[in-house]
């Protein structure tokens, strides 16, 4: 089984939203420590960011996080709320050998939600970290990791991972 992080919208005008229950900067700091992980065991580090369509000028804050990206990490642009529709994710986790996702980033029921349900309709194998992930409502959430995401995957922590 190879495994790929993938991790969504880690860019400072949504970690800088009113997110619950974590913080953006509590998800970025757990992300950054999953990627470390991910890269010293030689696995891949998948990092996607939004822009708007049909716009000239991204808003500030569009770009990556500081330092986040790092040398031989994928990265993904994509124009819709998940990281599959119109961008070569899949073609690229593909020629990779990945079979497996682990998903974490902005926001739980947005473009995590929505990456995680398109992986699985590509046969992908799916793990969410719920601590590596916030929504805009705590509520929200909750409800997506313990009610919706059991559905398609395994649930855990950073913990489980580092």
């Amino acid at each position: 089984m190879t495994s790929a992080l993938i991790l969504i919208d880690l860019m400072p005008r949504i970690i800088g939203l009113p997110l619950a229950p974590h913080s953006g900067e509590e998800v970025l700091t757990r992300c950054r420590r999953l990627a470390e992980v991910f890269r010293a065991s030689d696995r891949a580090v998948v990092l996607v960011r939004v822009e708007r369509p049909n716009t000239t000028e991204q808003p500030p804050g569009s770009g990556f996080a500081v330092g986040l990206v790092q040398p031989g990490d994928v990265v993904v642009v994509k124009r819709t709320v998940g990281a599959f529709h119109g961008t070569d994710l899949h073609d690229q986790l593909r020629d990779l050998g990945v079979d497996t996702l682990v998903l974490a980033g902005l926001v739980t029921t947005m473009g995590v939600e929505s990456t995680a349900r398109a992986a699985s309709d590509h046969g992908y194998e799916l793990e969410f970290v719920a601590d590596a992930m916030s929504g805009f409502a705590a509520d929200e959430h909750d409800f997506t990791v313990e009610k919706i995401f059991p559905r398609f995957g395994e649930v855990r922590n950073t913990a489980a991972y580092t």
